[in-house]
């Protein structure tokens, strides 16, 4: 299966979130070709969830999973030392109060 870069890909789902009045920002610009990408929700209320994209061997499809769900500014620690490690690495921040995000659509 053909990957997607994932410059398109952000920039996809950016605009898929502006059409829905979210506020999204590219927090970390990654590799434009094969970057890891991950995706926080911040709910406004301190809390926010992390995603990232695996692959769902069963059904032969990516799958977003949250792989973390705190308080925001340990969510922010957390992903400080991720981009210390990953120089490649996306990160996406959704400002969404209930939590939509459209990660299933992707």
């Amino acid at each position: 299966m053909a990957r997607l870069r994932s410059k398109i890909w952000v920039q996809a789902y950016l605009k898929r979130l502006e059409l829905q009045t979210i506020a999204a920002y590219v927090i970390a610009h990654g590799d434009d070709h094969s970057g890891a990408i991950l995706v926080k929700i911040s709910k406004r209320d301190g809390f926010a969830e992390l995603h990232q994209k695996t692959f769902d061997l069963q059904n032969n499809r990516n799958l977003w999973v949250k792989i973390l769900e705190d308080l925001d500014a340990k969510i922010d620690i957390f992903l400080e030392k991720q981009k210390a490690n990953d120089p490649d690495l996306w990160i996406v921040e959704v400002e969404s109060a209930n939590g939509q995000n459209y990660l299933d659509e992707f």
